[in-house]
């Protein structure tokens, strides 16, 4: 059974890493694309104001849980997920799509960042190759001329994989409009992971992640931008916990 978020009929329909790379080689082998969102605390609040970006969310061939708090709720409603979050996720997705064959590119973040990202990955990843790489001018609209312009070259290219570093609701946007302009192309909507790579942005240490308190580290490291969304994510925790409660069955008799 699926994970869902009501009323937005949003699903966790990924469960776990294992079952994201077989579905994402799957994909590959048959030459089909893929939308791929990381679901989290602050996607809620967006889907929660915003019509749209539920429709975007909608257009989302797989989605994962990208927080603990998400796997926190799949286990109060009984259909338990494990955490995949996108920033983990750079380097299997791109060896995946090395060992089938298919070229990667790079949306989002800086050319600086995209390259030293780039570098890394192919040093790091036997047999790939990153085929294209575009930073987005300031202001970039994914429904805009620029995305189109992009779209159509991701499409025109032996591009399988693009990873999609435009921060939400952007990212996932761009990726939505993919997969009807570049249907070949499988979209990973990873936020910061490519700056994590390219040595741009720091990310927490691993013990603080595996006690589940990047959030904390995070919010010290900018609390201005990042304590008021926190504290939106908070604000939603009792609707979710009541929502999930009650998307547990019953005992078999």
């Amino acid at each position: 059974m699926q994970f869902q978020f009501d009323p937005y009929t949003i699903a966790v329909n990924i469960a776990d890493k294992t079952t994201l790379l077989a579905t994402v080689a799957q994909r590959f082998a048959a030459r089909q694309g893929f939308a791929l969102a990381t679901i989290n605390l602050d996607h809620l609040v967006k889907l929660h104001r915003s019509a749209r970006f539920r429709a975007t969310y909608a257009a989302q061939d797989l989605v994962v849980a990208d927080g603990n708090p998400i796997v926190w709720l799949s286990r109060l409603a009984g259909r338990p997920v494990s955490l995949v979050p996108g920033s983990d996720m750079v380097l299997p997705l791109a060896q995946a799509a090395a060992r089938a064959g298919v070229g990667v590119a790079l949306v989002g973040s800086t050319e600086a960042a995209l390259q030293a990202a780039a570098t890394h990955l192919m040093q790091t990843v036997p047999g790939l190759i990153v085929v294209m790489r575009h930073a987005p001018a300031m202001g970039f609209d994914p429904e805009g001329e620029e995305a189109a312009r992009v779209l159509a070259e991701l499409a025109a290219r032996n591009v399988g994989l693009c990873f999609v570093a435009l921060g939400s609701p952007k990212q996932e946007s761009f990726a939505a409009r993919g997969r009807s302009l570049a249907p070949q192309v499988g979209f990973a909507s990873i936020g910061a992971g490519l700056d994590f790579l390219a040595g741009s942005q720091t990310r927490a240490p691993a013990w603080v992640r595996a006690i589940a308190m990047e959030w904390a580290w995070r919010a010290l490291t900018s609390p201005r931008r990042l304590i008021p969304r926190y504290a939106a994510c908070l604000a939603i925790l009792p609707a979710e916990i009541a929502a999930a409660l009650k998307q547990r069955q019953p005992p078999s008799a």
